[in-house]
């Protein structure tokens, strides 16, 4: 097998574009300011950066040691470790299968809702044009009885978009693409924020976000929604950052670099959430209600309350081309790198060249999300393949990969000597004991929590069938499928690849 020179990005600042791209996705901008609202406004700040401390920076570093080191997508890099660990990566590489499927809906329906904010055509009910007019979303979960072509022409347009740039490669496409989308949405974000804080109300809304409730701070659940949101947050848990990390040099400053990723993921979440709660708050004194009354999350906030707030302010239209503009393209940088972690595994364990590796595997992402999504039913499979992939998907498999690399493989003091010998900040006990004990037991109380819940009561009141179908289905399917692959006795020009031999540049060093 001729064995291709893997990539490296250009510079450390490409790297980090990218990294942040991926970290700044659609859950920054409506997921954080109504998590750090409904947890003590201010007060949450306090357990959300000793999460990003305790959890979110070390596993920042972990993974991107792992990449670095191996220089190989998460299974390969894996089954270096140990094989049967290989599995954990194959489970990441189904998991971010499953979730570019429907990541990319989302950024299609911020792509119509660019243009639908010029117009404001959603009339005076945003919530009936989004579930009827729009999305036509039937009754109830069941079969698909119908496909929605305002949703699947922009859907295929953000494929296209995505895999064309994946075709280009690391340096010619991926970074390129991040030094274009991440001053954009800066620039973009920065406006619609300038905006927002001169609107009558802004005040009010801003003092309800950031009054600290400090008595808030002895809820055991506060400290979980903080170690849960910087966890999802930060991209960490399904292979992105080994991928991305395995296209890093030799000499890459390890613990410098995730620093800079963590901060600039979370100084764009407050500033996500100023945004948000000053324009809430306009809506608030717009409407003479509380700004809890107008507060959500999701797509409540970004496709309902956001519509609603464009139609009542001057210049209504250029707000809302500047926010949902925002949405796709933090939504285009994320859905890159999730999709690159599936090319990556399957080239990294095939031999197969970049083009075919994108237009074929990426191409099957793509065909599945545009058989299932733009559709009657596809809002509900969305909602439940996102809840359960991402509790019993990502959290797991995270779960699980510390508990193999930290206790059962001992990989740490390793990890830990590789990454210092290349990075300006050492890392100390604090990183082992944060990775060994703390992130760990957050993760493991975490699920708990969700399976409490889970059984107390069905997500969303879908039906038993339904969930087991698109809910639990869809996150077991994900480990089931993951240990098939990688049970897969997979071959490249008629020889198995060996990916216990020890790499070239990892026997050069000391």
């Amino acid at each position: 097998m001729t064995v291709q020179p893997r990539e490296q990005w250009t510079t450390r600042a490409g790297f980090l574009m990218a990294a942040i791209g991926s970290a700044i996705g659609l859950g920054n901008i409506w997921r954080f300011p109504a998590v750090a609202y409904e947890n003590g406004g201010g007060a949450f700040l306090l357990p959300y950066l000793i999460a990003l401390l305790t959890a979110g920076i070390p596993l920042l570093i972990m993974e991107y040691t792992i990449g670095r080191k191996y220089r190989m997508s998460p299974p390969a890099a894996l089954r270096r470790m140990s094989r049967p660990a290989e599995v954990i990566g194959w489970w990441q590489v189904v998991i971010s299968f499953v979730i570019a499927t429907y990541y990319a809906v989302i950024i299609a329906w911020a792509v119509r809702y660019v243009g639908f904010s010029v117009g404001q055509q959603w009339g005076d009910d945003p919530q009936a044009f989004l579930f009827g007019d729009f999305l036509e979303v039937a009754e109830k979960p069941g079969a698909v009885s119908s496909y929605v072509p305002g949703v699947l022409w922009p859907l295929i347009a953000v494929w296209v978009v995505v895999l064309v740039i994946l075709a280009f490669g690391i340096r010619r496409g991926v970074e390129r693409a991040n030094r274009i989308f991440i001053p954009l949405l800066v620039v973009f974000f920065a406006a619609l924020v300038i905006r927002a804080l001169t609107l009558d109300g802004a005040a009010a809304g801003l003092d309800a976000l950031f009054s600290p409730d400090w008595s808030e701070l002895g809820n055991g659940s506060v400290w979980v929604a903080a170690y849960g949101q910087i966890f999802f947050s930060l991209s960490i848990g399904f292979g992105i950052m080994v991928t991305y990390a395995s296209y890093l040099g030799r000499r890459a400053d390890i613990t410098g670099s995730a620093m800079v990723a963590g901060f600039a993921n979370s100084s764009f979440e407050i500033l996500a959430g100023i945004g948000v709660f000053a324009t809430l708050g306009y809506l608030a004194t717009a409407s003479g209600v509380p700004v809890g009354e107008v507060a959500s999350a999701g797509l409540g906030l970004a496709f309902v309350a956001f519509p609603a707030v464009i139609s009542e302010m001057p210049l209504g239209g250029l707000f809302g081309v500047l926010f949902f503009c925002s949405l796709v393209v933090a939504g285009l940088s994320s859905l890159i790198s999730i999709v690159q972690v599936v090319v990556s595994a399957v080239q990294d364990r095939t031999g197969m060249r970049r083009i075919p590796a994108v237009f074929g595997i990426g191409g099957l992402v793509a065909l599945v999300s545009i058989l299932l999504f733009p559709t009657d039913e596809g809002l509900y499979l969305l909602d439940a393949s996102d809840h359960f992939i991402n509790a019993y998907g990502i959290a797991l498999a995270a779960l699980v990969a510390l508990v193999v690399i930290v206790w059962l493989l001992r990989q740490l003091p390793a990890l830990q000597r590789n990454a210092d010998a290349t990075s300006a900040i050492a890392l100390g006990h604090w990183w082992r004991i944060c990775l060994g004990v703390i992130t760990p037991l957050v993760l493991g109380w975490m699920m708990i929590d969700s399976l409490r819940k889970e059984f107390d009561e069905n997500y969303e009141g879908y039906s038993t069938g339904f969930l087991l179908t698109a809910g639990w289905g869809v996150a077991l399917g994900a480990l089931v499928i993951g240990v098939i692959l990688a049970l897969i006795p997979w071959k490249a020009g008629g020889e198995d690849i060996d990916l216990d031999m020890e790499a070239p540049e990892e026997r050069k060093e000391p």
